[in-house]
């Protein structure tokens, strides 16, 4: 089976599902942040200071690129869509699905985690400014996931359906 890729912005619950979807599915789990966090030796927050969010980035590409496409869930960093580069090879490796959830939802979830350099200390409307820079390369994915009002169960149920019945439509 292809890889599946689990995009979303950041607190779409893209690790907390890939956990639970790769336990169900009898699947490794790679978190993308994890895997350079320990390549780096560096919290995500360290890379983000002192190295910048360009470099960090590039280090999302290579490590895309170095991590299995067979028989995996790989969860993503919410930035690595950014790219088209990234975009283009979780396309041609599997199946990219994106996790959907309200701004008030990633507000509620992100707003006073010190881990997430490019969420802590802003306000609701400059995450979702963030959010709509982004929104284009988050709807280029195989699958769309609507996560608000579900529980975690549900969702990954969705996604093993509609992955087994290929029901890609409407995303």
């Amino acid at each position: 089976m292809e890889a599946i890729y689990l995009t979303g912005f950041m607190g779409a619950g893209k690790t907390t599902v890939g956990q639970q979807l790769a336990q169900n599915m009898k699947l490794p789990v790679i978190d993308t942040d994890q895997e350079i966090v320990k390549k780096l030796n560096k919290s995500i927050k360290e890379i983000f200071e002192e190295n910048g969010e360009a470099f960090f980035r590039d280090q999302e590409t290579k490590i895309l690129k170095e991590l299995p496409t067979k028989d995996v869930i790989i969860t993503t960093g919410g930035g690595i869509v950014i790219k088209d580069e990234n975009r283009a090879w979780m396309k041609e490796h599997g199946n990219i699905v994106m996790l959907h959830a309200d701004i008030d939802t990633i507000y509620e979830r992100v707003s006073s985690d010190k881990t997430r350099p490019l969420a802590s200390k802003k306000s609701k409307q400059e995450l979702n400014d963030l959010y709509q820079s982004r929104v284009n390369f988050y709807d280029d994915c195989t699958i769309l996931i609507e996560t608000d009002q579900k529980n975690i169960e549900d969702i990954v149920n969705e996604i093993s359906i509609r992955l087994n019945s290929k029901n890609f439509g409407n995303k």
